[in-house]
């Protein structure tokens, strides 16, 4: 089976899947978008990227996908330099609208040589994952939004990525649809017990989906908070209306403002 349920240790013993160390992102010479930002990964953490617009979050992610390389620093995977195992989430879900939802999340695969057919117990099961089996050879133009996401999300699962990287995926959608694929995704995450890099720039939904929270400043983009959402998961509507949540949210809601006036 292509999603395999990890065994997550206890906070204290996690090992470490990457550091960010010191890294620096400067484009055309002169745009310095990350300065000195360094940031620790450890196995089964959901960590939310929280920060103004132009902070360098999007640009964090991708350096951590490879799609970029740092100007100066190192990005340390368990002790060696290399992209390691991972999927990205998109903002837009970035679907192939002439390919059913199945081919969809087939394309992974696909893009290493596996056939359909060789792959297609693995395609169901995460379509079951996010409760999309039904929708299987349907195209894109007939769903809604939200099951657009959860598309782009079970491809993102479907290899059973060790870490997952997420940026904005849900801004696009309205407040119940995003609450709900908030619920979601941490219900999939209990199931399958992967670590996720989440950016966002809401305070509300930092708060809701992590186990820490990390406030970057801008202009140049760094850490400048970094705070633990102690609640216990999994977590609901209760959660949502408790004087904890409302808690940790004024706290984050500090640091952001704190970091939209920090400029080196």
């Amino acid at each position: 089976m292509a999603v395999i349920r990890r065994a997550i240790q206890s906070l204290g013993q996690r090992p470490k899947v990457l550091e960010m160390a010191r890294v620096d992102k400067t484009f055309n010479g002169n745009v310095v978008a990350l300065q000195h930002m360094s940031l620790t990964v450890n196995e089964g953490d959901f960590i939310s990227l929280l920060g103004p617009s132009g902070c360098g979050k999007s640009t964090a992610l991708r350096l951590l996908a490879g799609l970029s390389h740092p100007t100066a620093g190192r990005i340390l995977w368990e002790g060696a330099e290399a992209t390691g195992d991972l999927s990205v989430v998109f903002q837009e879900p970035t679907l192939m609208p002439w390919a059913t939802v199945a081919q969809n999340v087939w394309l992974p695969f696909r893009l290493r040589g596996q056939s359909y057919n060789s792959v297609k117990d693995e395609v169901l099961e995460v379509l079951r994952l996010v409760g999309l089996e039904k929708f299987l050879n349907a195209y894109p133009r007939e769903l809604s939004g939200g099951m657009k996401m959860r598309v782009s999300i079970a491809r993102a699962l479907v290899t059973n990525p060790r870490l997952i990287l997420m940026d904005e995926p849900f801004a696009a959608l309205d407040e119940i649809t995003r609450h709900k694929l908030n619920k979601d995704l941490l219900d999939l995450k209990a199931k399958i017990g992967c670590t996720i890099i989440f950016v966002t720039h809401s305070v509300f939904e930092s708060v809701f989906l992590s186990d820490r929270v990390v406030v970057m400043a801008a202009r140049p983009g760094r850490v400048i908070q970094e705070f633990p959402i102690d609640a216990p998961y999994p977590r609901g509507e209760a959660f949502r209306t408790s004087a904890e949540y409302a808690a940790h949210c004024r706290a984050a809601s500090d640091a952001l403002y704190q970091a939209m006036g920090e400029v080196a």
